[in-house]
């Protein structure tokens, strides 16, 4: 489990491919040497697992799926990643619940300084299938980044970026039309969820009654 508190930009080294199987090398100078083999580290956001290290880079194999489903298409030798390790059990919760389990791809709209002050203005559109999901003021995972929802435009979401969220993250370095993952709040698939269940349920009893003639 991840936080969205980015800890280290790294920047792809390589991107091999051997049968149609892609391993990801990626350079960091700081949490390749708290890696070992078999370790999760969260790469812009998908949990991946750490297949080999060395003192500045760790590689990881990239399934199908997660090429397909996730932003690392579009991922070149040189382009930069957000990178997070696991939270720690004695750790303190900075961001929100982020699993590494990416939801799906939005597409960056714009970054641009918020006239009259050093912030930023990051807006995306996202899937029409995730909205539900998102509400204002609520928690959003953007490349991996615990991120606070500011407005709400029908696929179109906005955010607020502090200057230090710009300068630490990859957000600088991503272009408008870019793809970027996300993962939404987990607690609200959850309690969909659970509503849908007691929908059944008070489906099924309205029946029974009718039937029974009530």
């Amino acid at each position: 489990m991840f936080t969205g508190i980015i800890e280290e930009v790294g920047r792809v080294a390589a991107i091999d491919v051997n049968n149609k199987q892609r391993r990801l090398t990626v350079s960091c100078s700081k949490l390749a040497r708290e890696l070992k083999q078999g370790d999760s580290i969260s790469v812009s956001g998908t949990c991946l697992t750490a297949v080999q290290i060395s003192k500045n880079s760790f590689a990881a194999d990239l399934a199908q799926e997660t090429w397909a489903r996730t932003s690392f298409s579009r991922l070149q030798p040189g382009a930069l990643v957000n990178l997070e390790l696991p939270m720690r059990a004695s750790g303190r919760f900075d961001g929100h619940i982020v699993q590494g389990h990416v939801d799906g791809t939005g597409t960056l709209v714009s970054l641009q300084p918020i006239a009259g002050g050093k912030d930023f203005l990051l807006k995306i559109t996202v899937p029409s299938e995730l909205t539900r999901y998102i509400v204002a003021k609520g928690s959003l995972s953007i490349e991996g980044i615990s991120l606070t929802v500011a407005a709400i435009d029908g696929v179109e979401i906005q955010f607020a970026i502090i200057p230090h969220t710009s300068e630490m993250t990859n957000l600088s370095s991503l272009k408008p039309g870019n793809p970027v993952n996300l993962e939404v709040d987990v607690i609200a698939k959850y309690v969909e969820k659970m509503l849908a269940g007691r929908q059944a349920e008070n489906s099924i009893t309205l029946e029974k009654l009718v039937r029974s003639g009530f």
